[in-house]
């Protein structure tokens, strides 16, 4: 390993150097009459780099009066150019210091540090060059530059410390960790003038209590705003509902609309059927009809609903005016008549509101009764419109066969015969039978007459059952005739009779149609009977229902709240706008 080389310093003329040195005291006590905030750069300004610089531990005396005349501004003159730079050899103690500045920067210091460091060191008025001189310098006075003691005077200096003083000060400050004891010759009295510390201090102070007082001030504002706007109104509507409302009683009651389940149904409304949904129409429809003005009318003219709610002792408020209209009474009735109806259950639900708790029961019972009345009525007019139409048509068929029986009965009242059909067949017989007997008899004188010695006898007597066993056969055959020609003949009457009969069954079998369709509707009129059942009775209550005194007062502050904040959100939007 290669022994370190070692480190000399040429040193400039001795005019060179008293400039200098004049120069760097006149900066540091221009330094010390600024404030804390401007000492770093006003310091760094006025003193030269470090390579550049004389050295610090052997500066020229300058006198007093002469830094002071002098501007803060005058920079040292340079040797001409021309003339060469004239030195020496460093000494040891310069040497040393070198070798102390690199053993601090071989320590590897943050830039933070060192500017502290700095800071310290013209707190201190020593003379640094740079920031690893000023190191090196508090650390031979015995100042720590990183302790936090010492970078917290930097913000806030001592009182007893003034950078304004002379070399004198400047010698006592040297042991600064070290109790020290007042100078004889100082003066320890209070001082009109304030430091620029103190002042700031001062100012901050003053700052913060305008701070304090202007918060203050808009709390107050606040709180008033709020207790005139929400608090007020909050405790008007709780004094209304504590000691002004009315006490309502509601009786609760819940009914049911159900269909005759007689069975029979077939497709959709079959499987519908003894369910909610098959009376949903018939119980929105009761639903209506409660809260309709009809319902308050009758209501009204049973059991006088306006007199009850125009008494003197109901609150002015809920209390109806003299002689109200149906209008503002139908009013009052929709905000004390609330009924609800639940499709999934099939449950209409009614809660009557009334100041009486008897009262708000009849009322409940009342309107229960019309509802039953308004349930009745919406399937009996379709009942009677079927019925109707069924026995109507019964009557037509049952008129039709009297007629079609009477005009039969006259077909057989006119031709004397009741079944002419019975007598053709008669006839038919009676010429079958003569043509039976003509034939034999025939044969028979057929016998005599083929002997040759026939009985005469016999042979007239068989001639004569001939011919009148022919003459018979002629006159049925004559009547045969008649019966079958002409348009009073037994076959045309036969025939009108067989049309009538035919008419008549015909008759018989429309008649029997009626009669089935009849027995149809009947039942199907019986299947469209609605029932209204009330699962839940109207009972009058013990306990006041209305007004709900703390839920009530709690809306309304909340409300009052809500309208404040939106009012207050808007103001400030505008207001924000309008100054941007």
């Amino acid at each position: 390993m290669k022994p370190k080389a070692k480190k000399f310093r040429i040193r400039r003329s001795p005019t060179a150097a008293a400039a200098n040195a004049t120069s760097a005291a006149t900066s540091g006590a221009a330094a010390t009459n600024a404030v804390p905030a401007a000492m770093p750069a006003t310091q760094t300004a006025a003193q030269p780099r470090p390579d550049t610089a004389a050295e610090p531990a052997r500066p020229r005396p300058v006198d007093p009066p002469q830094a002071s005349q002098q501007p803060p501004t005058a920079q040292p003159q340079s040797a001409p150019p021309d003339s060469a730079p004239q030195g020496e050899v460093a000494s040891a103690r310069e040497a040393r210091a070198d070798t102390d500045i690199d053993a601090i920067r071989r320590e590897g210091l943050t830039g933070r540090q060192l500017r502290m460091a700095r800071r310290v060191a013209q707190k201190h008025n020593l003379p640094a060059t740079s920031d690893f001189d000023a190191v090196r310098l508090l650390r031979q006075h015995g100042i720590d530059p990183f302790q936090r003691s010492n970078m917290l005077e930097l913000v806030v200096p001592q009182s007893g410390g003034n950078a304004g003083n002379g070399q004198e000060d400047g010698a006592n400050r040297d042991r600064v960790q070290l109790p020290q004891t007042v100078p004889a010759k100082k003066q320890t009295l209070p001082s009109t003038e304030l430091s620029p510390a103190e002042r700031r201090n001062r100012e901050i102070g003053e700052i913060q209590r305008d701070i304090m007082k202007r918060r203050r001030r808009k709390t107050l504002l606040l709180l008033t705003r709020l207790a005139f706007f929400v608090l007020l109104p909050t405790l008007i509507v709780g004094w209304y509902m504590y000691a002004v409302a009315t006490p309502l009683y509601a009786t609760k009651s819940e009914f049911l609309i159900l269909k005759a389940d007689n069975g029979g149904g077939s497709g959709l409304g079959g499987l519908l059927s003894g369910t909610q949904f098959a009376t949903s129409q018939d119980s929105i429809a009761v639903q209506s009809f409660l809260q309709s003005k009809d319902a308050m009318l009758r209501l009204d003219q049973d059991l006088g609903f306006k007199d009850h709610f125009t008494q003197d002792w109901i609150d002015p408020i809920q209390r109806l005016g003299d002689n109200p209209s149906n209008e503002e009474a139908y009013k009052t009735y929709q905000k004390n008549v609330k009924i609800g109806y639940d499709p999934t259950e099939g449950v209409i639900r009614m809660e009557v509101v009334a100041a009486d708790p008897q009262v708000s029961a009849q009322f409940s019972r009342n309107l229960i009764s019309y509802a039953e009345q308004r349930v009745n009525h919406l399937s009996e007019q379709k009942r009677e419109d079927q019925m109707k139409d069924a026995m109507q048509g019964f009557e037509n068929a049952q008129a039709e066969r009297r007629k079609a029986q009477e005009a039969l009965v006259e077909l057989q009242q006119k031709g004397a015969i009741l079944d002419p059909e019975g007598v053709i067949a008669a006839l038919r017989s009676q010429i079958n039978n003569i043509e039976t007997q003509l034939q034999e008899r025939q044969l028979d004188l057929a016998a005599l007459l083929d002997n040759t010695r026939p009985n005469r006898a016999k042979v007239d007597g068989a001639s004569g059952d001939v011919r009148r066993l022919e003459e018979l056969l002629t006159q049925l055959n004559q009547r045969m005739v008649d019966a079958s020609k002409g348009e009073n003949s037994l076959a045309q009457l036969s025939v009108r009779i067989q049309m009538a009969q035919a008419d008549l069954a015909t008759r018989d079998m429309m008649l029997q149609s009626a009669l089935q369709q009849v027995e149809q509707t009947r039942m199907e009129a019986y299947r469209q009977v609605r029932y209204l059942t009330i699962s839940v009775e109207p009972v009058a209550s013990e306990e006041a229902t209305y007004p709900r005194k703390f839920e009530n007062t709690i809306l309304a502050f909340l409300i009052f709240s809500g309208i404040y904040l939106m009012i207050s959100l808007t103001a400030s939007i505008l207001r924000e706008q309008v100054t941007s």
